[in-house]
Formats: structure tokens, C-alpha cells, sequence
């Protein structure tokens, strides 16, 4: 490997740590907001559908900036915008300036993550093996280090301003060391293709978007209910409850810096597919047993299943032929976005319905749908090259 894109794929791994530290730099001291503001649930719901909103309206628009100045500034941009926006947030004084706070973080966030998506296809085609799941490692990672920094310094009960001005710095220095690495991708004059209207959208673009859907209404899901259901349904104690999405999130991480090692045997068709069945298998693992800690193993397996998909799909969502970059991944993470808002409120729908257990049976179902649509991935697929090892980096 060139030392030109060793430097890039450095750079672009700089991109997602920094935006998984952001994210839970912020999840990490919602409580202390909640309390700050004297929320109650309900409305605390309420705020927090502002960030996806955000991210929903904006996504559209970081498609066509990317196409029409490239990736690494869009990277630039956004990610600075994104490191600064968490200061707004808390400085709220009530409900509505926290909603709209939220709204500005949720564009910059989701801006963030389409170009730097874009910038990672671009590093994985010049390597011309596959490395978006390694990337997505990196966001895992940031978010766990962001939580556990976060969870220390509410330990010591410091308030939300000096902890996120601190991190809003660092992050935002860090971000500009790297932007130097980074690939200069599709700068010039917007494309007529740079939006696309859902009538001109290609097939296999609908069925990664579906895929995306899927899977991050599963994500969204389980990262809501997982905790709940073994302690409603199974009557777990607390600490084996908190349990569930822990294993589920550490097999995620785990299994994405070598989700790129497994896509270059089998490919991208059957890793999706094969990661697909995994997910599933596990979730009927987790949701037939009865004792709570009989249910982690499928917790862990469904983690290790839903790790890969996403990388890939995005990454599919930039390969598309004769639809930018840009546009293809805005178009799979816009519609995945809306997964994401409508799953969690789905499964407590039906679970008044059917039950809990039950009502996650939806996830099982999204994971079958995406085994099957994965098909659609056969006319993306690039040659299973070998991975680079480590040390080349």
C-alpha cells in the first residue's frame, strides 16, 4: 500500500472514531439533561425525535454537497459542525430550545455520516479489497470510549457545559489533523443525478435501501427493548438486563474489525446473507428461552449477525453504477434513518398487541427479508482480493 493511501485510510479511520465519540459523548449525559431540565419521559421522547428528524431532512442535501464538492470538504464541514453542535445542547433552558438543539446535531450528524461513508468507498476502491467494516469498528469503538469517559466524569458529577466544551475541542482538532490524508472525491459541478426522485431510483438501490431499513429498525430496536424484555418478560435482575444490549454491542464491535477478513472469502452477497441468517437465529435463540441467561448467547450471536450488514450496504449504496457516490449512499442511509426512528415505537405498538416477546418477532422477520433481498447484492460485488495486515498500515 502507498504511503498517499495508507495516509487516507488513517485519516478516514480518524473520521468514524470521532463521530462514535460525539454520539455517546451526548448519550452519555442525557440523564443529567433529563434532570437539569426536569423532563418528563414522555416529553424527553418527544425532544429526541428532533435529532432524527434532523438527520431525515438533511440527508437528502449532504448527497448533493458530496457530489458537488467532494467528500473531503463535506467531511470537513459537517464533522466540525457536528463536534461544535453538542455545546448548544447543553446549554438548553427548556424543552423546545433542547429540541431544536437537537435538530441542528442530528443534521450535522447524519451529514457527517454520509460523507464520510463516501470518503471510506473511495479509500476501499483504491485498496481494491474491502475495509467499510472496519470503519464501522472504529465508530463501535469511539462510541464505548465516549460512554465510558462520559460515565466517569458524571460520576464526579461534573455538568454537561464543561464536558461537552472539552470534547467538542479535542474532537474538532483531531478532525482537522486528519483532513490533510484525506481523498479529494467528486469536486465539480453537481450532477444531474446528484438527487434522485424515488421514480428514477435503480432496483438494486431499492433493495439496499430496504436492506438498511431493515437492519437499523432492527438495531433501533434492540438497542431499546433488549434490556426490557429480559427484565419484564424474564424477569431478569438489573444487572443481567443492562447485560443484553452489552453483549449484543460488544459482539457488534468485535465482529466488524474482522467483518472485512470474512467479506473477502465469501463476498458481499453471501457475508449479507450468511450475517443475515446468523442475526436471526440468534434473536429465536434469545426469545425461546426462558431463563435470562440462557438468552445473552443469542443476544451475542444477533450482534455479531447485524455487525456487518450495515458497512456493506452503505458501501454497496456508493458503487451503484451510473449513480454517484453521494447520492447512493444518501439514499440508503435516508430511508435506513427512517428504520431507525420507526422501530422502537413499532415493537411497543405491537407489544401492547402480542406481547413483548412477540412483538420482537418483527426483528426476526427484518432479518429474513434482508437474507432475501441480499440477493440483489450479486451485481455489486468486487473481487475477493486479500486484506491488507496489519502492520502494512
Amino acid at each position: 500500500m502507498n504511503r498517499r493511501l495508507r495516509n487516507a485510510w488513517w485519516g478516514t479511520v480518524v473520521l468514524f472514531l470521532t463521530h462514535g465519540l460525539i454520539v455517546s459523548t451526548w448519550v452519555s449525559r442525557i440523564p443529567a439533561i433529563k434532570a437539569k431540565l426536569d423532563l418528563p419521559n414522555g416529553l424527553l421522547g418527544l425532544t429526541l425525535l428532533s435529532s432524527a428528524a434532523g438527520a431525515v431532512c438533511f440527508i437528502p442535501y449532504a448527497g448533493v454537497l458530496i457530489t458537488r464538492y467532494g467528500s473531503k470538504k463535506v467531511c470537513f464541514g459537517s464533522g466540525v459542525g457536528f463536534c461544535l453542535s453538542i455545546i448548544p445542547i447543553s446549554m438548553a433552558i427548556n424543552a423546545l430550545t433542547l429540541a431544536v438543539s437537537l435538530f441542528v446535531y442530528g443534521a450535522f450528524s447524519a451529514s457527517m455520516d454520509v460523507a464520510m461513508n463516501a470518503q471510506g468507498i473511495e479509500v476501499e476502491k483504491q485498496m481494491g479489497a474491502p475495509t467499510m467494516s472496519r470503519f464501522h469498528g472504529m465508530f463501535s469503538l469511539g462510541a464505548m470510549a465516549g460512554a465510558a469517559i462520559g460515565g466517569a466524569v458524571a460520576a464526579r458529577a461534573v455538568v454537561p457545559l464543561p464536558h461537552f466544551a472539552v470534547s467538542a475541542v479535542l474532537n474538532t482538532i483531531l478532525l482537522v489533523a486528519c483532513l490533510p490524508f484525506l481523498f479529494e472525491t467528486h469536486a465539480g459541478v453537481a450532477k444531474e443525478g446528484a438527487r434522485l426522485p424515488f421514480n428514477k431510483i435503480p432496483p438494486v438501490l431499492i433493495a439496499l435501501s430496504a436492506i438498511g431499513f431493515c437492519n437499523l429498525l432492527s438495531e433501533g430496536a434492540m438497542a431499546d427493548w433488549t434490556a426490557v424484555y429480559l427484565r419484564q418478560s424474564l424477569q431478569a435482575g438489573p444487572g443481567t438486563a443492562a447485560a443484553g444490549y452489552a453483549v449484543f454491542s460488544g459482539t457488534m464491535a468485535l465482529f466488524r474489525f474482522v467483518g472485512d477478513f470474512i467479506t473477502a472469502r465469501l463476498g458481499t452477497l453471501r457475508t449479507v446473507r450468511t450475517a443475515s441468517l446468523v442475526a436471526a437465529t440468534g434473536l429465536i435463540l434469545a426469545l425461546s428461552v426462558m431463563v435470562p441467561g440462557w438468552s445473552l448467547p443469542g443476544f451475542a450471536l444477533a450482534g455479531a449477525g447485524f455487525s456487518v450488514i450495515i458497512p456493506l450496504v452503505f458501501g454497496g449504496g456508493g458503487r451503484v453504477p451510473g449513480i454517484d457516490p453521494g447520492a447512493g449512499i444518501a439514499t440508503v442511509t435516508g430511508i435506513g434513518y427512517i428504520g431507525f426512528i420507526v422501530g422502537p415505537p413499532a415493537i411497543g405498538f405491537a407489544s401492547d398487541l402480542v406481547g413483548l416477546r412477540f412483538a420482537l418477532g418483527i426483528v426476526v422477520v427484518c432479518c429474513l427479508v434482508s437474507a432475501v433481498l441480499a440477493g440483489s447484492m450479486k451485481s455489486l460485488q468486487g473481487p475477493r482480493t486479500s486484506v491488507p495486515e496489519p502492520h502494512e498500515f
